[in-house]
């Protein structure tokens, strides 16, 4: 015993000593350094990522069997897509039970596997948090609506809404669902209104209520003590409703998700989140803050806040498209796109880190998008995104088949789509009248989120190696045999190929994460030229346009030593008027 006391003792000594000779951290130009600003994110969307079985859907043993190609590719975080049970109104985000995986995607010993599987390939995992709703066969709202007294009713929101002398009834007030139509449902069972921002099948849960912020901090400490690395939270600043939800303005109405999003509880939800599951592990953090502008990102993600780690704020990504109402694409230009980076670096402080993203599940493929999608640019427009994407401020988040500069299907007809958004905007938009088939399923063409979702193109062998069925649950994209992942393998110049290079050279620059960010030539209409600087100083030039440049660098300024190119042979080095051809971009070191 007294042997024992002693070699604990000792054992207690050396331990605190060990404690006190650990420096506190460094901070790395004015940043406190974290794993998750370092990583580079990789998005899987199960569904279309890779089926094992044959059944034409993507499922976890087929993820898994892909951790040597993601690995090889160079990035450090995979961001799954949900995976829970679901009916799959809305692509899996519609959750029926959180502790439970789909059961097309597999079990839970699949997920186990797979979890494992990432952490040997020295990668991370995080997974969809979606907790502002949940699926209309969640045992929570089953219960919810079965009686006013259930004690589940509060679990939602339910509200009389308005009757009429003449007994017509109407919803509480005039909210708008993003995906058309009223965000309130009579339910004949109460004959009262349930709210839903999203579809009808995912009712909106009632923050308000303590006992449904515990059951999600319940969940989030079921798969955090699984071993996974974090969340990425969908439409987070919506889970605080605005205090009396009274009807919006014919202003608000323009853009609704400004007057949802950043309730007056927002930050105490989140605050007690991260004080009672967060804090409690080392994981990554990000937002997906629809209706939140860029002067309102620091309420979330600023370090001193202990809230959220970062945020998806959505300036870049929506430029061409709007993110409420009638689908369109407009016209974007190179100076508009630049003026969004440059405010986030003047607007976000030392402590407030910022994501750079261009593409995900809800979005059309960002080369059809950004770049130039034609045989003859695609390649180079593709790798130029990228090399924009994991050269600027903040964490860089890739979608499936970026890398591979994959492009928008050719959808033809209402029959092509699976979006719930499409077809519930047919339904407001054409068989209403307001717009011919014709027009609208053109436009739907280069908007829908189905362009991200079509399968991934793995070889050129039959449904491009996705699957060994012959029905995927999405049409395989008919360019499947040019652009797959094999072909691009054996090509050196391929996309895939530069983007293992560029993932690599950032991972030895921490100047691509730290370093300060200046945009030389803002007004450019085809020329993007920033430098990133830690110490040393590195340049990244970018020609935005189909045709050749000649571009002569401000305040006599030189392209020193050329570090890469996406346009094989580049050589021009030490000197201040560069030749850049069609989408070609460069990163020197100064």
């Amino acid at each position: 015993m007294f042997c024992s006391k002693i070699v604990r003792s000792v054992l207690a000594a050396v331990l605190l000593s060990c404690a006190a000779a650990v420096p506190a951290q460094k901070l790395i130009n004015g940043y406190e350094p974290k794993w998750w600003k370092e990583a580079v994110v990789y998005q899987v969307y199960p569904r279309s990522f890779k089926d094992s079985n044959g059944d034409g859907i993507g499922d976890l043993p087929g993820i898994t069997s892909k951790l040597n190609y993601l690995q090889k590719l160079g990035v450090n975080v995979i961001w799954l897509s949900p995976h829970f049970d679901s009916p799959n109104v809305d692509g899996g985000y519609d959750i029926r039970d959180y502790r439970k995986i789909m059961a097309e995607f597999g079990t839970m010993a699949d997920f186990d596997r797979l979890l494992a599987g990432i952490k040997q390939h020295h990668m991370r995992l995080i997974i969809d948090l979606v907790v502002n709703h949940t699926s209309d066969e969640n045992k929570w709202f089953v219960e919810s609506r079965s009686s006013k007294t259930n004690p589940y009713r509060d679990f939602y929101i339910w509200l009389p809404g308005h009757t009429a002398p003449d007994g017509t009834r109407t919803p509480p007030n005039n909210y708008p669902s993003y995906f058309s139509g009223s965000a309130w449902t009579l339910d004949p069972k109460t004959n009262e209104y349930y709210l839903h921002y999203f579809t009808v099948h995912q009712p909106d849960l009632n923050w308000e209520n303590p006992k449904v912020r515990q059951d999600v901090y319940s969940i989030m400490r079921f798969w955090l003590d699984k071993g996974i690395d974090g969340f990425r939270m969908d439409v987070i600043p919506l889970i605080s409703k605005p205090t009396g939800m009274p009807d919006l303005t014919a202003e608000q109405l323009k853009d609704p998700p400004n007057a949802y999003a950043n309730g007056p509880h927002l930050a105490e939800y989140l605050r007690e989140m991260n004080r009672e599951v967060l804090s409690k592990y080392n994981v990554m953090t990000v937002g997906e803050a629809t209706g939140t502008s860029l002067a309102q990102t620091g309420s979330l993600v600023d370090d001193r806040r202990h809230e959220l780690g970062m945020i998806f704020n959505f300036d870049a990504a929506l430029l061409r498209h709007p993110d409420f109402g009638p689908p369109q694409l407009g016209p974007w230009s190179l100076p508009a796109l630049k003026a969004i980076y440059d405010s986030h670096a003047l607007v976000l402080n030392k402590h407030e880190w910022d994501t750079v993203f261009l593409s995900n599940h809800d979005s059309p493929r960002v080369v059809s998008t950004f770049g130039d999608d034609s045989p003859e640019m695609r390649v180079s427009s593709a790798k130029l995104l990228e090399t924009m994407i994991l050269t600027l401020r903040g964490t860089p988040f890739l979608y499936e088949g970026d890398e591979l500069g994959m492009t928008n299907y050719p959808f033809k007809k209402l029959a092509d789509f699976e979006d719930v958004a499409v077809k519930n905007n047919y339904k407001a938009e054409v068989e209403t009248g307001k717009t011919s088939a014709a027009s609208f399923l053109a436009v739907q063409a280069q908007f829908t989120r189905d362009n991200a979702r079509t399968p991934m193109q793995w070889d050129s062998s039959p449904q491009a190696g996705f699957t060994t069925g012959t029905h995927p649950w999405l049409a395989v994209n008919p360019n499947y045999k040019q652009i797959n992942a094999a072909q691009e393998e054996k090509d050196p110049a391929s996309v895939l190929n530069y983007v293992r290079t560029l993932i690599k050279l950032r991972s030895h620059t921490l100047a691509f994460v730290y370093g300060d960010y200046q945009d030389l030539d803002p007004k450019d209409e085809k020329i993007y030229a920033y430098t990133r600087t830690l110490g040393e100083k590195y340049l990244v030039i970018e020609n935005f346009s189909s045709s050749p440049v000649t571009y002569t660098l401000p305040d006599g300024l030189k392209a020193a030593t050329l570090l890469l190119s996406d346009i094989p042979g580049s050589r021009e080095a030490n000197v201040s008027t560069l030749h850049l051809a069609p989408w070609e971009s460069r990163i020197y070191k100064q």
